[in-house]
């Protein structure tokens, strides 16, 4: 039987549920990036990393290519960078939209006191 559309996208969801493999993705917008290079700007152990790294490799997210002794990380398509700016978009007017209501809240306990 087929998983139900709700469902696979849940697992995608789910999948990038993870700070490590979030900021991969971000830094994989700028082109393909050594593995080494990765780590210098996540400080993470090599390990959890590499495990992060298998992860997006799985999903689809990344491919990974030999560039001599170095592996090689790059973003499988322009929909992930695409994706990853609209969760920048609804982030900020989500908080825009917090720091309006507690602007609103800090109005009212001045107005009250």
């Amino acid at each position: 039987m087929p998983v139900p559309l709700y469902q696979a996208k849940a697992e995608f969801f789910r999948m990038l549920g993870h700070p490590v493999r979030i900021r991969v993705l971000e830094l994989l917008q700028s082109g393909p990036m050594p593995v080494r290079d990765l780590l210098a700007e996540i400080e993470v152990e090599p390990s959890a990393l590499s495990q992060q790294l298998a992860v997006l490799r799985r999903s689809g997210m990344v491919c990974s290519m030999r560039e001599g002794s170095a592996v090689v990380y790059e973003l499988t398509g322009g929909d992930v960078a695409d994706l990853l700016w609209a969760a920048r978009r609804i982030l900020t007017e989500v908080l825009a939209g917090q720091n309006q209501l507690l602007a609103e809240l800090r109005e009212a306990e001045v107005a009250a006191r």
